[in-house]
């Protein structure tokens, strides 16, 4: 029994854990009668909370049930879910084989008798089986014990630091020294058929530098790179912002039925393959503006740089020539030209600039999906005050009032007040900084994203609604500027996510590559990483199981590292 009440993530390594419960199902497995009938695995959710809730670690528990324990595995509990865990339930479930999903169930406290007798359920779970969880450990360091000297014939090595602080001193008698010094496996014993997730640091600008590497040669100083010669089918496939959003005319993609085929196909393997082919297409534009020596200060990373054709051009301050260039591009939204404005965190010497872009823009929502500090390294200036009633001047142009701020769970919202110094106009901004984005990788679940984006479009489609003067542009209204650190990972993420979603919503259909390509064309390196590209398509799956789109899918097997004839070669 798996006790979700007494997990806290931030306290416990999921080696740590999965250490526990192998050790565990391995000493219960040694009993002929648990062989022949099986193991019940129940995970007693009674009492937990979301913070007691880990999704990657259910996933590795149930992929390690399903790659080490298949055969002696009876069935899997879930006891008491809370309303809130349906969703990630619905997730967890697809990628499971079928073998095993029939097997876990979620079932309330009274109906767990029906499946296991009460003899056999501790008492906090209405059964009459008095549980001592220190026994328990010590027959489980006995048994490891036993087989160690069994199979090796040497005395087994110290209790490790990972047993020694569930026992306590007291437990350890004198008659049992023998016991006390055996050791749990070693963590590769242990994990054997867990696929462990290794997540490498996300880097926060494009992993491909634009400067040749080894010349010695400063980025913003090189010849800029030119664009490869014009192909008119490319330019339809690939258009600036300039170009009209006609590329949405007709159904591309797939249905969502393709689309889910292509994903079990393909797998997390081939979703690689292809964004490595997506990644190989050199940049589609210039840098020139970007490059200029007045302009270097204002990119907050040297390569990752600001499109001409599709770049915000700021109105120009007196004689100041340089003083219309910000890192920032227009990207077009499902059906919506200039639909957002993808940019970089502000620096310190661009927060004017960046409160111009959003005045001049006539910009409503400003979506950020990084934190200020990460990891002790600075991501984004405050570039807003960050205390309620607190106002910030800049360059006396304007002034920044912090009206109020909500912080939920997974975001921040705060309604801001711009006020503009020469035109004596004010103007509501509604500032949502999504927090829940982890230091490492992507989320393990869309489900906080998903709502986030909801926020996003609610917010977009208030301030639309209560403009003065009335908004005459597009239905959707003005650009929703959106930015991380460099503007091009997490800002692309968000993008796709909203793009396909308008697109499954209208259409019916899905074309995620295509996306990230149009993307890509505006606002150069966009989804930076492999797994924020795999994230756009599992963040699909799970929007369609919210809305009802799907029933129920199977994505077992999407993890296995195996070549699969269906996915494209690199």
């Amino acid at each position: 029994m798996f006790t979700a009440s007494k997990h806290w993530p931030l306290e416990s390594s999921h080696r740590v854990t999965l250490q526990g419960v192998v050790y565990q199902l391995d000493v219960a497995l040694e009993s002929l009668e648990s062989q022949r009938c099986g193991i019940v695995f129940i995970y007693n959710m009674t009492g937990s909370r979301y913070q007691n809730f880990d999704y990657e670690l259910s996933q590795k528990i149930l992929n390690l049930l399903k790659g080490a324990y298949p055969a002696r595995l009876k069935k899997v509990l879930i006891v008491s879910a809370p309303l809130w865990f349906k969703a990630p339930f619905r997730i967890l479930r697809l990628f499971v084989r079928e073998k095993l999903r029939d097997r876990v169930t979620t079932v309330s406290l009274d109906q767990l008798s029906l499946h296991v007798p009460y003899n056999a359920l501790p008492r906090e779970l209405g059964g009459n089986l008095s549980l001592n969880h220190k026994a328990w450990l010590l027959h489980c360091l006995k048994s490891m014990a036993n087989r160690y000297s069994a199979s090796s014939g040497e005395a087994p090595p110290p209790l490790p630091a990972l047993v020694q602080p569930l026992l306590g001193e007291e437990d350890l008698t004198e008659g049992e020294e023998d016991a006390s010094s055996a050791a749990l496996p070693t963590p590769a014993d242990l994990l054997v058929g867990v696929h462990e997730k290794h997540n490498c640091e996300e880097r926060e600008k494009e992993v491909e530098v634009i400067k040749r590497q080894g010349d010695g040669q400063d980025p913003a100083t090189e010849p800029p790179l030119e664009a490869p010669p014009p192909v008119a089918e490319e330019e339809e496939e690939c258009p600036s912002s300039a170009s009209s959003s006609s590329q949405w005319e007709g159904q591309g993609g797939v249905t969502l039925e393709e689309f889910i085929g292509q994903l079990q196909v393909k797998g997390r393997k081939g979703l690689y393959q292809e964004y490595s082919q997506l990644k190989a297409r050199g940049p589609q534009g210039t840098f020139l503006t970007a490059r200029l020596k007045a302009n270097q200060c204002k990119n907050r990373y040297t390569d990752v740089l600001c499109y001409d054709h599709s770049r915000v051009t700021l109105a120009r301050r007196g004689d100041d020539e340089d003083s219309t260039y910000i890192n920032a591009n227009f990207v077009d939204g499902y059906r919506h030209k200039n639909a957002f404005i993808s940019t970089q965190g502000p620096l310190p010497k661009t927060y004017c600039d960046f409160w111009r872009m959003v005045w001049e823009q006539q910009c409503a929502v400003i979506v950020m999906t990084t934190r200020t500090f990460e990891r002790g390294r600075g991501k984004c200036g405050q570039y807003w005050p960050a205390a309620v009633k607190a106002s910030a001047d800049f360059d006396g142009l304007f002034r920044v009032t912090t009206l109020s701020a909500d912080p939920k769970p997974d975001y921040t919202q705060a309604d801001l007040e711009l006020h503009n110094y020469e035109t004596k106009e004010t103007r509501l901004v509604s500032h949502l900084q999504f927090t829940s984005w982890p230091d490492y990788g992507v989320p393990d679940s869309a489900l906080a994203m998903l709502a986030f984006r909801g926020v996003v479009r609610e917010k977009q489609a208030q301030a639309l609604a209560s403009m003065e003067p009335k908004w005459e542009g597009h239905p959707l209204g003005p650009p929703i500027v959106v930015h991380c650190s460099a503007g091009i990972g997490r800002t692309g993420t968000f993008i796709t996510l909203d793009i396909c979603i308008l697109q499954l919503e209208e259409e019916g259909r899905v074309d995620v590559r295509s996306t990230v390509e149009r993307i890509r064309s505006q606002r150069a390196f966009s989804i930076q990483m492999p797994d924020q590209y795999v994230f756009c398509h599992l963040a699909l799956l799970e929007f369609a199981l919210l809305r009802g789109l799907l029933q129920d899918v199977a994505l077992d097997g999407f993890e296995d590292d195996d070549d699969r004839g269906g996915s494209d070669s690199e």
